[in-house]
């Protein structure tokens, strides 16, 4: 028994490093990206249903204040904007397509602002973490542009800064509120304009 004991041991601490090696497979197999469109709630529910996305967290970034709150970046006092950070799958959805399937989700004319949302707080914005995803998005922006589709494109596009989450119950609203979720986003006529936007 006591010969068996170096042998076991030996097999268990194998088992622990390839959990290990796995564990952090996983996690590099993530990555992350910061867009802003308006209200987070849309936002996060619209990238929530694109396949390779893990999930979409409502918060604020672009702004100078630590550690700020929705009632201070809704009055306009921290410059920060309403934004999302999306947690993806490059192997099923890549940063460049994630760009792509932004631009439909808001209206890239519209100056601080989005729909029926106004303040800087609502301006649109996407926000590159890397030289790689700068060039990306510059691209795409570039060739939106030269498409002609619109006159001036106003979607802020800079350096990704602080992510501050924002409050618990801004997380998933349209899951844990959907009727009230629906009514707004009608009522905000969010998309009625992007398909007169996009047509």
């Amino acid at each position: 028994m006591s010969s068996a004991n170096p042998l076991l041991r030996f097999v268990a601490a194998l088992a622990l490093a390839a959990g290990a090696l796995l564990g952090s497979a996983a996690h590099a197999a993530t990555a992350s990206a910061i867009f802003a469109g308006g209200c987070f709630w849309c936002t996060e529910s619209d990238f929530e249903k694109l396949p390779g996305v893990i999930g979409a967290e409502s918060g604020y970034t672009g702004g100078a204040t630590k550690t700020p709150t929705y009632e201070a970046v809704s009055a306009g006092r921290t410059g920060h904007t309403q934004a999302v950070r999306v947690t993806y799958d490059p192997t099923k959805v890549s940063y460049a397509q994630l760009v792509e399937f932004f631009w439909k989700t808001i209206d890239p004319t519209e100056k601080d602002r989005q729909f029926c949302d106004s303040g800087t707080q609502y301006r649109s914005g996407i926000y590159w973490g890397s030289e790689a995803e700068r060039q990306i998005v510059l691209a795409s922006h570039d060739a939106l542009q030269k498409s002609g589709r619109f006159k001036t494109i106003y979607t802020e596009l800079a350096p990704a800064s602080s992510f501050y989450l924002a409050e618990e119950y801004h997380q998933d609203y349209y899951k844990k509120n959907a009727l009230r979720y629906s009514y707004y986003r009608l009522n905000c006529g969010r998309d009625a304009q992007l398909k007169r936007v996009w047509k």
